[in-house]
């Protein structure tokens, strides 16, 4: 049974991220506060399986060319969820301030070196064998099936 190609779905995730992340700057400068919530929720169920993905089976599997640097990466993770939660929080809110939205959208922003640094580990993976990539391919597509959005992973299932 053929799974998916993993490194190929993590970039296209990533480009993904990247667009739904321009996308929220814009709305949240725009301080429309409905479209930054679609985009937060788009962003949280799409953001879910892959970080779970990258912690549980990616980060893992790097950690032979990576040593450390994957607990960096561990922590990278962290601020995004803040984040994350941070903007939840502030979108609770219908009308949002000039400081607020200027606020949030230098957040959101500082979020896309995350996604930039992070397409870079597609380029080790090439070093990996294809039986690690095969697992890869089929971990990832197990959590893109559980579809845990970030949120409820990161408050429920997450180990880190």
């Amino acid at each position: 049974m053929a799974h998916l190609d993993a490194i190929t779905q993590f970039r296209e995730d990533h480009r993904d991220v990247r667009d739904g992340l321009l996308d929220i700057i814009s709305a949240l400068e725009a301080k429309d506060v409905p479209k930054a919530r679609e985009v937060l929720g788009k962003l949280n169920n799409l953001v879910g399986p892959h970080f779970r993905f990258e912690e549980e089976a990616l980060y893992p599997t790097l950690r032979v060319f990576l040593g450390e640097y994957v607990d960096e990466l561990l922590k990278e993770h962290d601020g995004v969820i803040e984040t994350a939660r941070a903007c939840a929080k502030l979108l609770e809110k219908d009308i949002l301030t000039d400081v607020e939205a200027k606020e949030a959208a230098r957040a959101a922003r500082a979020l896309l070196i995350h996604v930039s640094n992070c397409d870079g580990l597609a380029i080790l993976s090439e070093r990996l064998k294809k039986a690690q990539l095969d697992e890869l391919g089929v971990r990832f597509e197990s959590a893109r099936k559980a579809s845990v959005p970030l949120l409820d992973w990161a408050d429920t299932i997450r180990k880190h």
